[in-house]
């Protein structure tokens, strides 16, 4: 086995051991589910930061990047980063305060549930797509340093993310983000200095890459206003409100906290998240002949590191991925079992017991996000599908759940379901010029509809 392998599997080796070991702290499902909710603001900035910055910003943009110009990141690293902000701005203090669990209660505590469960199977399907990418993620790395093919380093790839999910929990999780959030941030800064100071400094390498793959990026080329108000709405409406996050912010000690460490986290999210960027349009330059997109990163490395560093820069890209499939398929568990099989139990549950149905489902969803890793088409595309898989309708009724009065049970049911009818249509249907926006429209004009329908009129209708 090469040295290279050799310490990528004693870095994996040393976070299962940390998440194994934090994780016989574990007493009640609010330790697994949400840390015991005493998160500080250092430690939840790095959690974020962490769980945000994963595959599809080091391995997923960059690979587009170098394979289509600079157009083509307006999701990684820019509109992800400008989500964590939103989420600080309006989102963080109002979730926390309502004591929430996960996303789904609160849909239970507004309207009932029946809306809760509807809301959960929504939710899950773009967390379990969210750990696919980071499965595929994984396997890429493994793929590239080593003989293994794809398919089989996949496959090794899912075994691991499986064991130190299913063990850590929240409260592992956030303490090897520590850790990993600092490997990362170190990898990348190696190999940024290394790549400028071979194309001979950053002034000489930035005039390397050609004018055509440097577009504004608020005006690409051909594409009109609302394709890019399009692009701009699938990560920021997709993924406000996505379990991951929110199960962050609700595992902070209090709301102010909550606030400030997604901000924190968000803005260092956006600096890292230039070097991909960087690598990405200087990545022609990198290496004389084209590689698989998704094998930039590590090629690039590979070749411009000592084996050391590049085991390190390994590591690090090792530690975003488990960092990121952690939370994924952590939040489908506890939407599963939170929402769904503990209040279906017929007898109440003891502790222990609701943290083995949280770690029965991570499981299964685990084996499901494997299967998808290995048929997707790319990183990429899985998680542009996560953050649009019936977001819309949930994004709309969240929004009206969190800051209104505004409508009731069947206004709900009615949103949720059309922005999935209209996902469904637009996605493998219809042929929408602008399929997200469309989703988002549909899913307000039912829910405001089916509220003045419920009511009778505007004014009975806003005052219930």
């Amino acid at each position: 086995m090469s040295p290279l392998l050799l310490g990528i599997g004693g870095y994996i080796l040393v976070q299962l051991a940390i998440g194994m070991l934090v994780s016989r702290r574990i007493r009640s499902e609010t330790d697994y589910l949400l840390a015991g909710r005493r998160l500080g603001l250092a430690v939840g900035a790095c959690t974020i930061f962490a769980t945000w910055f994963g595959a599809e910003t080091v391995v997923g943009a960059a690979g587009e990047i170098y394979d289509e110009g600079l157009t083509a990141g307006a999701a990684e690293p820019f509109a992800y980063g400008a989500t964590l902000l939103l989420m600080g701005a309006v989102f963080a203090a109002p979730l926390w305060r309502r004591g929430l669990t996960t996303f789904a209660d609160l849909f239970r505590a507004r309207y009932s549930a029946g809306v809760e469960r509807l809301v959960v199977l929504l939710i899950i399907p773009p967390s379990v797509m969210w750990a696919a990418a980071q499965i595929r993620a994984f396997g890429q790395v493994i793929s590239a340093s080593s003989a293994f093919e794809v398919d089989l380093a996949i496959t090794l790839a899912a075994g691991v993310v499986l064991i130190y999910t299913v063990y850590g929990g929240l409260l592992a999780d956030v303490i090897t983000d520590i850790v990993q959030g600092i490997a990362l941030v170190i990898g990348l800064m190696v190999i940024f200095a290394a790549v400028t100071s071979a194309l001979g400094g950053l002034g000489p390498a930035l005039a390397s890459i050609p004018a055509e793959r440097v577009q504004p990026l608020a005006v690409p080329r051909g594409l009109p206003l609302l394709g890019l108000v399009e692009r701009w709405a699938i990560p920021l409406c997709g993924s406000v409100l996505a379990q991951e996050l929110i199960a962050r912010v609700l595992a902070m000690r209090s709301p102010e906290v909550a606030r400030r460490a997604v901000f924190l986290g968000g803005g260092l999210y956006i600096a890292v998240g230039f070097i991909p960027v960087f690598l990405g349009l200087v990545g022609a330059q990198l290496l004389p002949h084209p590689v698989q997109p998704e094998q930039l990163m590590a090629r690039v490395a590979q070749e411009y590191l000592p084996t050391f560093l590049y085991i390190a820069f390994a590591g690090a890209l090792v530690s975003a991925i488990l960092s990121t499939v952690d939370s994924a398929l952590l939040a489908a568990g506890a939407l599963a079992s939170h929402n769904v099989v503990v209040p279906l139990a017929r007898t109440a549950l003891s502790e222990r017991a609701k943290v083995r149905a949280a770690r029965a489902a991570v499981f299964a969803f685990g084996l499901i996000a494997y299967v998808l890793a290995l048929h997707a088409e790319g990183v990429y595309d899985l998680v542009l599908e996560a953050s649009a898989f019936g977001s819309a309708g949930v994004f709309v009724v969240g929004v009206f759940a969190l800051f209104t009065r505004f409508g009731e049970s069947a206004s709900a049911v009615a949103a949720l379901l059309a922005g999935l009818a209209s996902w469904i249509a637009g996605a493998y249907v219809l042929d929408l010029p602008y399929p997200y926006l469309t989703w988002l429209g549909a899913s307000r004009a039912i829910y405001v509809g089916g509220c003045l329908l419920e009511r009778g009129s505007a004014r009975a209708c806003q005052s219930g």
